[in-house]
């Protein structure tokens, strides 16, 4: 097992991680309710349905941070009994929670478009419906970039997912700001644009529905080592035993939020002491943990003679 010290460093990154990923929480909720609030008001002096539906999309942000929060709030918990490697992948279970939402608020308003254009409505743009688009395309654009730069940096999947949230609404707002300037030109040409936009509203939501519920999913259900990782665990596997011919194989890895496991194989000649092998394993696992952060588990094996 690697050092105490060692183990406290790593620790001490992760607290950091987590305290990074709240931050941007609390910005997220505090922005996203402003925000929110001005569309919401201006949807509804206006009567347009797609600065609604925007408004709302931007509101369901709000949720879906503070369902980030919590689900980062779980995964502090240290490991028990039930939970031998901790709570980590209740991050994983909040990004779930979010691609619902998405969904939910995507569904809404396509029908609510679609039953616009049918019933005929028409809607005229003013100034104020521009400027709550340009303002949000802005400040989601900011806050997205923050998120971003905040999953990079801490490597926590649902920080990712808020990211995505954020520039839903940088993408959404910017297709409405041109659809509304289109129809501001045009005039009763387009009587229809409302309707429409709020539909391209709710498909660019279930789209992004879709990324979010992919990526936590297919971390759930367990992926392959990423290619950068694998490169890294085989060069200080090498370099620390000084061999190139311990034939690592059989590479897994386990992702619990800030905590990552990974196991392997390697093969040692069949008259290699055991004493030695051992050190030789329980060096790289210490290296591992120091460069990577990640907890190795080697198995050694020994090579088939002729």
């Amino acid at each position: 097992m690697p050092e105490k010290s060692l183990i406290e460093k790593i620790r001490a990154r992760q607290r950091q991680n987590l305290k990074i990923a709240k931050s941007e929480g609390y910005i997220a909720i505090s922005g996203n309710a402003c925000l929110g609030a001005f569309k919401l008001w201006v949807g509804y002096v206006t009567g347009s349905l797609a600065v609604l539906a925007d408004a709302w999309e931007t509101l369901s942000d709000c949720l879906s941070s503070a369902v980030l929060l919590i689900g980062l709030k779980i995964s502090e918990k240290p490991a028990d009994a039930e939970h031998p490697f901790g709570h980590g992948r209740a991050e994983l279970i909040a990004s779930l929670a979010i691609a619902m939402m998405l969904a939910g608020v995507g569904f809404t308003f396509t029908k609510g478009g679609i039953e616009k254009i049918v019933a005929g409505e028409t809607l005229e743009f003013g100034w104020l419906a521009l400027s709550a688009m340009i303002a949000t395309i802005v400040i989601k654009e900011a806050m997205a970039q923050y998120a971003f730069w905040a999953a990079r940096k801490t490597k926590i999947n649902s920080l990712r997912a808020d990211a995505y949230h954020h520039r839903s609404d940088t993408l959404s707002s910017a297709i409405l700001l041109v659809g509304m300037i289109a129809a501001k030109l045009c005039g009763d040409a387009l009587w229809w644009m409302d309707g429409a936009l709020s539909c391209v509203v709710g498909v660019l939501l279930f789209k992004l529905a879709w990324v979010v519920l992919q990526g936590a999913a297919s971390k759930l259900l367990g992926v392959r080592v990423s290619r950068e990782t694998e490169e890294r665990v085989r060069e200080i596997c090498e370099r620390v035993s000084g061999r190139d011919d311990l034939d690592l194989h059989h590479m897994h890895c386990h992702e619990y939020g800030t905590h990552t496991e990974i196991t392997f194989h390697i093969r040692f000649d069949g008259d290699t002491p055991l004493r030695e092998a051992h050190a030789v394993a329980d060096k790289i696992e210490k290296t591992i943990f120091s460069e990577l952060g990640i907890d190795a588990t080697i198995h050694l094996e020994s090579k088939k003679t002729a």
